[in-house]
């Protein structure tokens, strides 16, 4: 509890694009304090933006955070008591506070004309004064401006700042913070749409937010949000401004330099959300220390929640160690069953076109087995595709790819020519697809083709099994042979070795 009331937090992304990796960022530390606090997560979306809305960004938004786990208590798909909560559709809601404050003289009409106020900038930066608006409407009826240069018909809105604006406040991750004086900043532009600095006020307020997470390039823009505030009779929420996100080069992470800032690349490229949850939060949290002393930096929402405390926030921006997220993933890959990590792949392949739609149970099955050999050999789920697909494609189809066929040498003829030999000479009952019961099985494999290859011709294991490694998977990098054997059966694998011995001379 608060003095505004119960905690509620929300976030507010614009529907101008992919949603990006900050909107899951801010989402997953609101989501950590007020689960634990007890309280309302609330989406809201802001899209008075009109210039730069995208029809289809907003499900994207819904689809992310969902399937990051990410869920808010109200919003525009889900509803709740203080909707609506879509910015476009509560226009009414801020002329009336904007005519309020000119009314009481916190704000004034400005008719400036964009070249007017481009004009101003220049001179200003030319002279190297501080820039801002210079007030030239401030006190004048539209008649006297009129007569000046550089007016427009339609007016815009502006705050005016008082001289002696608290530049100072109290932040829950920074403490105590000092912001720049801020200038007359337009609340309502001309089309009649509120800019962000009046809207996200009035939303926050009449929404009963108590507390609000942003990033901290918001803190320039926090004085002018106090005095709005002080102005409309409300208590202003409590601040958190968090770290931004950095490139490698210090630089902050944005979708036009990093495809990583870009949300739905992470399922694009096959991290699991809970791997991608718990690298969010190591961001900028210190990880639990384990009973050795060591940290804990694989844990999970709960326990990310159960332990949040504002202060325990680094202020201080984090690198987007993309090397970092991937280790992590192959742990979280690592740590599922088989049947789990076969669903989860069943997507990517879908998307490659090696399963259908509407796979078999047989196929179904197999992929179960191959699941489980590339599982410690892949660290996104988008990377056992190519190791899986071989296991998919027709015997006859199969590709050689020329990488794999140029580790070929003068061995590799009789090593093929002795693999299949000793396979042949295997039995084997059943079709090796479900792991039916006959001798072929990858230990006897293995055991059979080391004594013939290995200790018999004495061959090196690389120059025995490498060739085997290619006619079976076609690929320079494959999962363990012997076992993918066993799964492709006797016939398939006989016939790939013999493919491939017969394109040899």
């Amino acid at each position: 509890m608060t003095s505004l009331g119960p905690v509620r937090v929300r976030i507010a992304p614009s529907p101008t694009g992919d949603p990006h990796v900050g909107t899951a960022y801010m989402s997953l530390f609101n989501l950590a304090f007020v689960r634990k606090a007890g309280g309302q997560f609330i989406l809201r979306i802001e899209d008075t933006d009109r210039a730069r809305f995208r029809a289809d960004s907003e499900q994207q938004v819904y689809d992310t955070l969902r399937w990051l786990g990410l869920r808010w208590d109200e919003g525009p798909d889900v509803g709740g008591p203080l909707g609506p909560y879509r910015q476009s559709e509560r226009l009414d809601t801020y002329a009336p506070y904007a005519e309020r404050l000119i009314r009481e003289g916190h704000a004034y009409y400005c008719w400036c004309s964009p070249e007017r106020l481009t004009e101003m900038r220049e001179e200003q930066q030319k002279h190297k004064r501080p820039t801002g608006y210079d007030r030239l409407c401030y006190g004048r009826t539209i008649q006297e401006r009129a007569a000046l240069p550089g007016f427009q018909e339609t007016p815009v809105v502006r705050m005016l700042i008082p001289d002696d604006v608290p530049l100072s406040f109290d932040d829950l991750i920074r403490g105590e913070v000092h912001a720049p004086r801020p200038d007359d900043q337009v609340i309502l532009k001309a089309d009649g749409f509120p800019t962000y600095h009046l809207a996200v006020v009035v939303d926050d307020h009449l929404m009963k937010v108590t507390h609000v997470v942003r990033g901290e390039e918001w803190i320039s823009s926090t004085p002018k949000h106090l005095l709005l505030y002080r102005w409309i009779g409300a208590e202003p929420p409590k601040f958190a401004h968090m770290p931004l996100l950095r490139n490698v080069d210090k630089s902050k992470i944005s979708k036009r330099k990093n495809p990583a800032a870009r949300l739905t690349w992470f399922k694009e490229q096959g991290y699991l959300p809970e791997a991608l949850v718990n690298f969010l939060a190591l961001l900028a949290y210190p990880p639990a220390k384990g009973s050795d002393g060591g940290d804990l930096e694989v844990f999970g929402f709960d326990d990310f929640s159960r332990d949040f405390e504002w202060h325990k926030v680094n202020p201080v921006g984090p690198i987007f160690d993309l090397k970092k997220l991937e280790w992590l993933n192959g742990v979280y890959i690592r740590s599922l069953e088989e049947g789990e990590l076969a669903h989860r792949l069943l997507p990517y392949l879908r998307d490659a076109g090696v399963l259908g739609d509407n796979p078999s149970l047989g196929e179904l099955a197999r992929l179960r087995r191959v699941a489980a050999l590339v599982q410690t050999r892949v660290t996104t789920l988008a990377q056992a595709t190519p190791l899986i697909a071989p296991f998919y494609v027709s015997d006859q189809g199969l590709h050689i790819a020329h990488e794999a066929r140029a580790t070929l040498d003068a061995d590799s003829p009789k090593a093929l020519d002795a693999a299949i030999d000793v396979l042949d000479a295997i039995d084997a009952t059943g079709t090796g697809l479900l792991g039916s019961e006959s001798d072929w099985h990858s230990s006897r494999i293995e055991a059979d083709l080391r004594a013939a290859l290995v200790d018999g011709m004495g061959l090196k294991a690389k120059a025995a099994f490498g060739p085997l490694r290619t006619a079976i998977s076609g690929a320079k990098v494959s999962p363990p042979l012997f076992e993918s054997m066993e799964i492709l059966g006797k016939h398939a694998t006989i016939f790939r070795l013999r493919r491939l011995r017969e394109s040899l001379h």
